[in-house]
């Protein structure tokens, strides 16, 4: 996707911590790029089998950008993950928003580690008023 320019600037999840939870590469209206290189600390075992945790975080995170509103949360999702990772691996994730029902909107999240598709996902997400916490 050489032709997306990328230009938008990140207005959720700014403290995220991008070695957890992946880095936006892309950002532009109802899309985000994140790209999740795995490291040892996201292995379970000896072979470095990666927590699924870790993709889930980093999924969720290119949902959260692709709907880029401080105030969005997540209110339910549906995923699958399609094939393990490796310590090691770097995954990108891109998220499209596939349905805009104004503060409601359903992100489609694919995740591929080169040409493995390694995890898809529906996340339903919610734009609140104010941050949830107040």
């Amino acid at each position: 996707m050489a032709s997306r320019e990328c230009e938008m600037k990140l207005k959720t999840h700014l403290k995220i911590d991008n070695s957890l939870s992946g880095k936006v590469i892309c950002l532009e209206e109802n899309y985000a790029k994140v790209v999740l290189k795995t490291t040892n600390i996201m292995s379970v075992d000896d072979e470095g089998l990666v927590h699924g945790g870790f993709c889930f975080c980093a999924a969720d995170f290119a949902a959260m950008a692709a709907v880029n509103d401080p105030f969005v949360v997540l209110a339910k999702s549906d995923v699958k993950f399609l094939s393990p990772l490796k310590s090691g691996e770097s995954v990108e994730f891109e998220a499209k928003v596939i349905k805009n029902d104004g503060r409601k909107q359903s992100v489609e999240v694919c995740g591929k580690s080169g040409e493995k598709e390694v995890f898809y996902g529906l996340f339903y997400t919610v734009i609140l008023k104010k941050h949830v916490l107040l």
